[in-house]
């Protein structure tokens, strides 16, 4: 079986052009154990908890290559938190929302979370940053929002940056900010994306990157190995992939999301502004269809809607509700055909890079 090695393979040190996004630990530790690239997604939890999260995952990771990621947009208050928010909020959100509480009759979260304890602000980001960038990750990635700084100090330390990025727009900020490496991610992903397919913005960050010898890799909607060789022919050093790991039972997830997963189609994603108050692919539940339903408000912006309805997210995971589960994935969710684990996940997809590359050349005249 041929070993797919790009450039940046050789770079990072990794077996196989596969880098994986989770916010699970587990899920990290083993698409590293696998050849892969892990990048552990800390967006979500709270500054001092990071570090104790970073410690665990390097101690299993043993040496073994991984980065980090942070979302980090720019318009949000310098400091914030959830209570005052929510003394804010207009009124006829709040009764929205109340009523749909009543309607799914919805059970308050037993315990804080991320998303009922904190607020996004230039604060907490500041936290978060602190404590990435005195980790021993190698890389350092931003999914919204590029900051200077940031790639500069994490330069500085020894780190290579990445930025996911979906437009030629955002793709020159990068390069002149100086990020190592831009992901081109289409609007097939799951999560806050952009307007443009991962195969129409693919090759014109390519072009553009190359002129300064950038590499590129490709997000969204990829669930085959085919498809990472075909991303690859296409000027891509390796592909990006973040739906697929939540079939993994590495990545503990809720059995009604799970089952919710398993029986989506890549139709059942959508983009909706009801998760966090951006475009956000998600796969749909009757929470999110309630936020299209004709007398339903436009969804708040980034970070009063998380204030509005961050202790629903929580509640609806914690008490595992099967019609209401819902979390960012993107059209890759027809890859995730039930139960299965990290390990046979990254079997799988070199077993289907080397079939693909197989019937390619048997193609060949």
């Amino acid at each position: 079986m041929p070993q797919f090695q790009t450039p940046l393979c050789q770079r990072l040190g990794i077996a196989h052009p596969i880098f994986g996004f989770s916010h699970e630990p587990d899920v990290v530790v083993a698409i590293a154990q696998a050849g892969g690239f892990p990048v552990l997604g800390l967006a979500r939890d709270a500054p001092q908890d990071i570090p104790a999260i970073v410690r665990d995952v390097e101690q299993r990771l043993g040496g073994l290559p991984y980065g980090i990621d942070l979302m980090l947009p720019a318009d949000v208050p310098s400091q914030a938190d959830p209570q005052s928010l929510q003394a804010a909020l207009p009124p006829a959100h709040v009764a929205f929302v109340a009523g749909l509480r009543q309607r799914f009759a919805i059970q308050p979260p037993s315990q804080p979370s991320f998303f009922t304890a904190h607020a996004r602000s230039e604060a907490l980001f500041q936290a978060q940053i602190d404590a990435v960038l005195n980790s021993q990750a190698c890389a350092v990635a931003t999914a919204i929002g590029l900051r200077a700084e940031l790639i500069a100090e994490a330069k500085r330390r020894g780190k290579l940056t990445f930025s996911l990025i979906g437009s030629l727009r955002h793709a020159r900020k990068a390069l002149d900010m100086g990020v190592d490496v831009l992901v081109a991610q289409g609007y097939d992903a799951g999560g806050h994306t952009g307007t443009v397919g991962t195969m129409s913005l693919l090759p014109q960050i390519v072009e553009i990157a190359g002129a300064q010898n950038v590499p590129v890799l490709a997000a969204g909607g990829i669930a085959t190995g085919g498809q990472i060789l075909g991303c690859i022919c296409a000027g891509a050093q390796g592909a990006w992939l973040g739906t697929l790991w939540m079939a993994a039972q590495e990545n503990h997830t809720p059995p009604a999301l799970l089952d919710r997963l398993v029986a989506s189609s890549s139709e059942d994603t959508v983009i909706s502004r009801a998760h966090s108050g951006k475009p956000c692919r998600v796969v749909r539940s009757a929470w999110i269809d309630a936020w299209e339903e004709a007398d339903a408000p436009a969804p708040l912006g980034m970070p009063h809607q998380q204030a509005l309805t961050g202790d629903v997210f929580a509640s609806i995971h914690e008490h595992n509700s099967v019609s209401l589960v819902y979390e960012a994935a993107g059209q890759s969710v027809f890859g995730i055909q039930g139960p299965t684990t990290v390990a046979a996940q990254m079997q799988a997809l070199v077993a289907e890079m080397d079939s693909a590359f197989h019937r390619l050349c048997g193609l060949v005249r």
